[in-house]
């Protein structure tokens, strides 16, 4: 079906300047005398959920635990590794210093690491293990790789240390801690895992055997502690979503003949690599149930997204002469009617992108940029993107390009380039804060947003309305 109505010039652009993504590129100086006349026109368009197996697996959080989603029954398994970062000019006590066994060596009072999480989706009382194993100096997660989250973590164990070097009992909330210290304002949640006391006087010794070795991460890294594996083993119903991790050793030393307590602190920083695995069960499933005919998903960190055809060449069919000055496009929520007292979340912000650059924006950090990529904020039940018009232009130009440069038929080219008009919206958060909005993720580095989020839209067997603006000078 289409819809047409012309406008005087006036009024076109007053429309088109309310309604332009920051786009002024083809806006011009009039004069009073010309007009232009413009068309509305709406088309459908074809979504379908993709699953994508594996993301970008470094996106600044961590994420540990399991959950099995109430409204799918799919479940998500998170684990992580982690290495440590040393400060510039890292330095300990004189050896004189330093509290000493029988042979001399140095010796540790104590070893742990904290997880610190900001959130956490599930039960605080819910029951989860893990087993924590050390990495190998000699087989090192290396910074300039891309990793993805089915990465195998186990392959970068300690092959002389196979068991864990430690294990866990936990849940979200601290019961050796009282009422007063976990509601208070200075109180940061976080799982402590005691390490063997001995593997903090390794550390020690061997800054004494090496300062060098703590002079950059790198050489901690791969000279003294390559970092943990932590393996969930057990347990379901929590996630959580740990922001920072710290290996802290503690010692004893005298200074002025007093005896002191010192601690050395290793922070999981973005100076080092954090990775995460994740798995997951039941989305096949779910995929090819009738469940899934009516609509289309974007539930992570199951990676699950929709997936938009563009009708570029309907858009562009017999106003070859006109300017494409609006499209926007709107996905509307349907609402989650399930129970649970552990709803999944709604993802803040999406990320619209093409299918072919999915990976490459994360991995090359690129920001939003109005033309291939475009943000929107979760509004009333449903994401709106005002106008992606540079991007339809964007991709009609990319074809005719391409087949002028390869010498193809249309249908040629588009056989070899069959993702040329498709995009992905996929759930984001900007590098400095949780759930942004669109105008803030326009101008800050976006990361993945991996929490336990789920929404179902309305597509898949039922079209979704695109609507588009011409413009062009009367005759």
């Amino acid at each position: 079906m289409k819809m047409k109505a012309k406008f005087l010039w006036i009024v076109l652009a007053a429309a088109a300047l309310g309604a332009c993504d920051d786009n002024t590129a083809n806006l011009g100086i009039y004069e009073d005398s010309d007009q232009i006349t413009s068309s509305y026109t709406q088309f459908q368009m074809k979504t379908t959920t993709i699953r994508v197996d594996s993301l970008p697996a470094v996106n600044g959080t961590c994420y540990l635990g399991q959950v099995t989603d109430p409204e799918t029954n799919t479940s998500v398994k998170a684990d992580f590794l982690t290495q440590f970062h040393t400060m510039e000019n890292y330095k300990l006590p004189e050896k004189s210093q330093m509290r000493k066994n029988a042979n001399g060596q140095v010796v540790a009072d104590s070893i742990e690491v904290r997880l610190y999480f900001n959130d956490f989706y599930g039960d605080s009382t819910n029951v989860m293990k893990m087993n924590v194993y050390e990495l190998d100096t000699l087989n090192v997660i290396e910074e300039g790789k891309s990793y993805y989250t089915n990465l195998d973590l186990s392959q970068f164990i300690n092959p002389n240390r196979k068991v864990p070097i430690a294990q866990k009992v936990f849940t979200a909330r601290d019961y050796t801690e009282d009422e007063g210290t976990l509601n208070g304002s200075n109180y940061y949640p976080n799982i402590r895992v005691k390490l063997p006391v001995e593997y903090g006087s390794f550390i020690l010794n061997k800054y004494y055997e090496n300062p060098d070795f703590f002079k950059s991460s790198f050489d901690f890294i791969h000279h003294v502690c390559p970092g943990f594996y932590f393996n969930l083993t057990q347990g379901d119903g929590t996630m959580l979503y740990l922001d920072v991790s710290a290996l802290d050793v503690y010692f004893t030393y005298t200074e002025k003949d007093s005896v002191m307590t010192g601690i050395t602190r290793f922070s999981a920083t973005g100076e080092v690599i954090q990775s995460n695995r994740i798995d997951v069960h039941g989305v096949d499933e779910l995929l090819q149930s009738s469940l899934a005919s009516s609509h289309t998903y974007i539930k992570t960190p199951a990676g699950l997204y929709t997936q938009m055809e563009l009708p570029v060449d309907d858009i562009y069919r017999n106003h070859e002469n006109d300017s494409v000055s609006n499209v926007k496009v709107t996905l509307n929520r349907y609402n989650d009617f399930n129970t649970s007292n552990y709803a999944l979340g709604i993802p803040q912000t999406l990320l619209l992108v093409r299918k072919q650059d999915m990976n490459s924006f994360f991995e090359e950090k690129k920001k939003v940029d109005n033309i291939t990529s475009y943000s929107t904020s979760f509004n009333v039940n449903q994401y709106a993107f005002s106008n992606i018009a540079r991007l339809v232009s964007y991709c009609k130009e990319e074809k005719k390009q391409g087949m002028k440069k390869t010498g193809l038929s249309e249908a040629e080219w588009e056989k070899q380039n069959p993702d040329w008009n498709k995009v992905v919206l996929i759930p984001v958060t900007t590098s400095n804060s949780q759930g942004s909005s669109s105008s803030s993720s326009s101008s800050s580095r976006l990361l993945l947003d991996m929490k336990l989020n789920s929404i179902r839209l309305v597509g898949e067997n039922q079209p979704i309305s695109i609507n588009v603006i011409y413009s062009k000078f009367s005759q």
